[in-house]
């Protein structure tokens, strides 16, 4: 994987010491993805530090991306980009949208026809022929580690095949995060 200062850094290195959330994204300039990044932002970094457990997304894009990314999604966490796809390619992740359309990630705000004038607004301000990635990868959830045990893999059908983020927090030890924005009301 490639960090964004453009460093390759072995994969195995991400998870050899600690337990780790790896999340892939379909691309950077995807609205599922990036409504699923802002909730992934929300994970307080002391919930991560007090299970030893990191939290990573890894883009399919050139490192160039992930700085603006992290900015427009207000990511802290690490991030990483894979940008000849060869992860993605080794856990199997699909290309092109699987059938079942029924599937709902709750982190998903936007309806289809909104998100995906945003994401072509983004990608017409954004470098020219700059697409970010292969628009039709496939993304997954993962947590590794440490060494080589896989405690988790969900791979992504389309674009809204987001796993829980509490439902990978808790499979990881780690507490669960409110994504609601509504007040919550506390009866005493």
């Amino acid at each position: 994987v490639v960090d964004a200062d453009g460093r390759h850094i072995p994969f195995e290195a991400l998870y050899g010491e600690h337990k780790a959330i790896v999340v892939f994204v379909r691309n950077f300039l995807c609205y599922t993805c990036k409504e699923y990044v802002e909730d992934l932002a929300k994970v307080p970094k002391a919930f991560l530090q007090e299970a030893n457990v990191r939290l990573i997304v890894i883009g399919q894009s050139s490192y160039h991306h992930i700085k603006p990314f992290c900015s427009l999604t207000g990511y802290t966490h690490e991030m990483y980009v894979d940008p000849q796809r060869e992860i993605y390619k080794m856990f199997g992740m699909k290309r092109g949208e699987g059938n079942n359309v029924s599937v709902r990630s709750p982190h998903v705000k936007s309806n289809v026809l909104l998100g995906s004038i945003r994401s072509m607004w983004r990608a017409m301000i954004g470098p020219a022929f700059d697409f970010q990635g292969d628009p039709a990868q496939q993304g997954g959830a993962l947590i590794l580690g440490p060494g080589n045990e896989v405690h988790f893999l969900h791979l992504d059908k389309n674009r809204l095949d987001h796993v829980p983020i509490n439902t990978v927090l808790q499979l990881a030890g780690v507490k669960t995060v409110n994504f609601t924005n509504k007040p919550q009301i506390i009866d005493i």
